[in-house]
């Protein structure tokens, strides 16, 4: 169980520090991701990145 909450918070980190990254590339912006503000912040889902992604990576595990 631990090891695989290591896992979520160092994927996440990564992702975080490659967004602006990514942004360069489109992901962030697909159909799909939604971005609004509420309680004064700006929120963002990147549902859309999040399946592209997967699959992205899905596939070169697969070929590996």
């Amino acid at each position: 169980m631990v090891r695989w909450l290591v896992v979520v918070v160092l994927a996440l980190l990564l992702m975080s520090g490659l967004t602006a990254w990514l942004r360069r590339f489109g992901f962030g912006r697909l159909p799909g991701d939604f971005e609004f503000r509420a309680f004064g912040r700006e929120w963002q889902l990147p549902i859309g990145s999040t399946v592209a992604l997967s699959t992205l990576a899905a596939l070169v595990a697969k070929l590996i």
